[in-house]
């Protein structure tokens, strides 16, 4: 079994490399429909979604960062042309969406995709004994499931 200089089989953490790309594609969808949310958003929420856009979209950058970091440890490359996250792109693309309540189920959505690939790594990792990538992905699991609760207490 040929392993990787953290320990990992090679195979295993190449696999997770492309699964973890597929997640950073999705998060660059999702950061850019929040900056386009945060800038387009009108209406009497407007102050309220404003700051909460610009929240989301500053904790998504940083995520970004930390799964191609993530690949990185792991010996891939992280994927960084607009056309690959196009491709891989299971969030859906919010173009021109002003409406408070539209937004929000746009997040929701996006946060719902977002954590069906994260678990699918979850369970990737755990065979992998990746404990790195593991404790990652638990985290943002755990901080996208209590946003969305927020969100939908917003929306009922």
């Amino acid at each position: 079994m040929s392993t990787t200089s953290i320990g990992l089989n090679k195979q295993e953490t190449d696999n997770l490399a492309v699964s973890l790309n597929e997640l950073l594609a999705n998060f660059q969808i999702y950061y850019q429909n929040l900056r386009g949310l945060h800038w387009n958003i009108k209406g009497k929420s407007f102050f309220v979604l404003h700051v909460k856009f610009e929240e989301l979209y500053t904790d998504s950058q940083e995520k970004i960062d930390l799964i191609a970091e993530r690949i990185l440890t792991l010996g891939g490359t992280p994927l960084h042309t607009f056309s690959d996250y196009v491709s891989l792109a299971k969030v859906p693309v919010g173009k021109d969406v002003t409406n408070d309540e539209e937004s929000v189920k746009l997040v929701v959505n996006s946060l719902t995709e977002l954590l069906k690939i994260e678990r699918s790594i979850l369970g990737e990792s755990d065979e992998a004994d990746d404990e790195g990538t593991n404790s990652m992905m638990s985290d943002f699991i755990a901080e996208q499931e209590k946003t969305i609760w927020m969100l939908n207490a917003w929306l009922n």
